[in-house]
């Protein structure tokens, strides 16, 4: 496993990194057992950032995740989870809410510190409420030793412009955005050197579109994009690979970007995209993939309120 160094946080972070939203059965139902092993998995194999949130199945992801670490040294690892976001339409992003989000976190992950804690999908609260409310309480929470680094996630790329023309975050995680149909994160990158922002890249895979599977009911991506990333799953096919794999390796290759965060509760699918990231990329069938794409480069989707942008 390779290591890159994370903004100015001083954390040198896997180049794939474990998303624990699967252990919540987010995508699918799993088994719990199976989910636990997939975490020891990852660690043994050189991950060491692992990111989850009280909001993949209602503190399922966490919970079970807890329960996986129970055993694994805290110093083998780096935790980070968020706040802010409860259910699909559940946000709230107050003083006493995030703080209270934190302990239960900390409870149910069995620690007493995370590393990165993030406000999870800022463009679904009020500006105003995240710029005055929502982020001095991180920074509180930092000075009394219970995070370590803070930041905000979310979807549209604007919103990091919004909040880091205000004021000074140690993290952002972007989701969706540097894949093999969208690489608009690079358009970011500038902006984040320049404030000495470090960058989580989550979701390599468009949250499932990028592979062969079925993708899940709930995916906000038009039929458009869900047709044509199913074209390029069958050409892979049909040529003896694998999209998921091929989408893996093109988010973990590039430098700039420090880590990437994919999710699975299955030992041998995280056994095999560690296995992936150290293999050469087949630069034919990502030309004729990135092709394929071609009609829906960097189309994305809503998300949030208005007053984003």
């Amino acid at each position: 496993m390779r290591y890159r160094k994370l903004g100015q946080t001083g954390l040198d972070v896997s180049i794939l990194s474990y998303g624990a939203s699967s252990l919540g059965s987010v995508f699918e139902e799993i088994n719990e057992s199976e989910g636990m092993k997939s975490v020891h998995a990852a660690v043994d194999l050189g991950v060491n950032l692992i990111d989850v949130s009280p909001y993949y199945g209602l503190t399922k992801a966490e919970i079970i995740l807890g329960k996986a670490l129970k055993n694994i040294p805290r110093d083998k690892y780096l935790l980070s989870s968020k706040a802010g976001k409860y259910g699909d339409n559940d946000f709230d992003f107050s003083h006493s809410r995030i703080t209270k989000s934190l302990e239960e976190s900390l409870q149910r992950l069995g620690t007493d510190y995370l590393d990165i804690f993030l406000l999870h999908d800022i463009e679904f609260g009020s500006y105003n409420q995240i710029l005055a409310v929502a982020i001095p309480t991180l920074e509180q929470l930092k000075e009394q030793g219970k995070i370590r680094f803070y930041g905000v996630s979310g979807l549209p790329l604007t919103i990091f412009d919004k909040v880091l023309s205000k004021v000074n975050l140690d993290v952002v995680l972007s989701y969706c955005h540097y894949t093999l149909n969208d690489n608009t994160l690079l358009s970011l990158i500038p902006l984040l050197n320049q404030k000495q922002v470090g960058l989580i890249n989550a979701s390599p895979l468009s949250m499932g579109l990028l592979s062969s599977e079925e993708v899940a009911s709930w995916h906000p991506a038009d039929e458009k994009i869900k047709r044509v990333c199913k074209m390029a799953a069958k050409f892979c096919e049909e040529n003896g690979h694998d999209l998921a794999k091929l989408a893996i390796q093109y988010s973990v290759q590039n430098e700039l970007i420090p880590t990437t965060l994919v999710s699975t509760a299955s030992v041998n699918q995280i056994t095999k995209n560690i296995k992936w990231v150290d293999e050469p990329i087949h630069e034919d069938i990502l030309e004729h993939v990135l092709d394929i794409l071609k009609p829906i480069h960097n189309k994305t989707w809503q998300s949030g309120n208005e007053e984003w942008g």
